[in-house]
């Protein structure tokens, strides 16, 4: 019985995946693939099971979109959204099933692909092809313009270096540094499940803060000031608590 019900979901996965292949096909005038194709690139993956819906830009103007109950979501927004920073991992989870879809996603008519490559490839492979497609839905984000999402291009243009595109500590500075640069997606997991942002506030601001090691981190309240604009503290203090922002959107969650 156990083989049979997994053999009918698996007919309902193809049925599901058939439909978005073909419109995937018929937008762009070819053959339809296989259901799983063996690229695991992100923007080639995004095309086959995302396009159909959400649109090769993202927009959520794919041609099945007009037969859904709930116009799909634009993907371009979600950093917009969250103060700047992508929310990679809640759009992970998403993805996968393994967590409440993010509030800008709207409706559950998105399938939920974790399960549905799982029935065709391996955990592995799955893995890989999701963080692919996580990577390429960040590069659909456009560059941050507005006061509220500047943290993203500070963290970017001031810390990305040291602390890594993903503030992880792996950026290209990270292996001549005296101390390797922490994690600092790790600061909500190691506080109690609660983001310590004053802390972080007074680290990134720098001045007459003892306990950042021997702050080989620059002191970016000083350095602020002296950029264009950042004479007042007004501006030097707007700066500082985007970054703020940043860091407390890309905060990893404990898992237990």
């Amino acid at each position: 019985m156990e083989r049979r019900a997994r053999s009918a979901v698996e007919c309902v996965l193809v049925a599901f995946f058939g439909i978005s292949i073909a419109a995937a096909a018929q937008t762009r005038g070819t053959q339809a693939p296989s259901v799983l194709i063996e690229s695991l690139a992100g923007r080639d993956s995004f095309e086959l099971y995302c396009a159909a819906c959400h649109g090769d830009g993202g927009r959520g103007d794919g041609p099945v979109a007009t037969a859904l109950r709930t116009r799909p979501a634009d993907l371009t927004l979600l950093a917009r959204r969250n103060n700047g920073a992508f929310p990679r991992d809640r759009v992970r989870d998403f993805i996968t099933g393994t967590a409440r879809p993010p509030a800008a996603h709207g409706t559950t008519d998105m399938p939920v692909w974790g399960p549905m490559f799982q029935a065709f490839e391996s955990d592995v492979r799955v893995r890989e092809r999701i963080a692919n497609l996580v990577a390429y839905i960040e590069t659909l984000q456009p560059p941050s313009t507005a006061p509220g999402e500047l943290g993203s291009q500070l963290f970017k243009t001031h810390c990305a270096s040291c602390h890594g595109a993903t503030a992880q500590g792996d950026g290209p500075l990270a292996e001549h540094l005296r101390h390797a640069p922490p994690d600092l997606t790790q600061f909500t997991s190691r506080n109690g499940g609660v983001f310590p942002s004053e802390r972080v506030r007074r680290i990134v601001d720098g001045r007459g803060v003892a306990s950042h090691g021997d702050r080989e981190m620059p002191v970016w309240g000083d350095v602020f000031k002296t950029m264009p604009g950042g004479s007042s503290g007004g501006t030097v203090k707007d700066r500082i608590d985007a970054i703020v922002r940043y860091l407390e959107g890309i905060q990893q969650r404990a898992t237990y």
